[in-house]
């Protein structure tokens, strides 16, 4: 058995994450369109986050998704005009608005998590139970380091 060359390793991690980054991006895109026909692509994943991490400021946006505060306003005020989203006064400082999905918003992200999810099990339905979870941990471990060296840097 041949000893594995960590840098080849690298590089193939890195060419896999940049393909998988690529598809998560176009998909995402019709995901979005999906959700709703004026929905742009990257709005998709900011409901996504109000959905499992909200409700939450505009500034929160910012500073989890590491995008300007220009960028965000644009997508939130296109979600609220949709009606996707909701704004209401935060409870903890009434000067400012906290965003949630709307009950609409809500629904439409599941129906598409859902379909997502199936379209998963369909194309990972021969691999293992355990390899999906591992494949899953993995992708957990890695969520992790990035969003502490998010933190490092102040994107958070």
């Amino acid at each position: 058995m041949s000893e594995l060359d960590p840098h080849a390793a690298f590089v193939e991690l890195e060419r896999e994450i940049g393909l998988l980054l690529r598809r998560a991006r176009a998909i995402s895109s019709r995901l979005a369109t999906q959700l709703h026909p004026d929905l742009d692509g990257a709005a998709f994943g900011l409901l996504a986050l109000l959905q499992d991490a909200g409700p939450l400021r505009a500034s929160d946006l910012v500073a989890r998704l590491g995008l300007d505060k220009s960028t965000v306003s644009r997508q939130v005020a296109s979600l609220v005009g949709l009606g996707l989203v909701d704004r209401s006064a935060d409870p903890d400082d009434r000067r400012a608005q906290v965003l949630t999905p709307s009950a609409e918003g809500a629904a439409r992200l599941a129906q598409i998590r859902d379909a997502r999810r199936e379209r998963w099990e369909a194309d990972l339905g021969d691999w293992p139970a355990q390899d999906v979870a591992t494949l899953a941990e993995l992708l957990h471990r890695l969520n992790r380091i990035g969003e502490a060296r998010a933190r490092e840097a102040g994107e958070e």
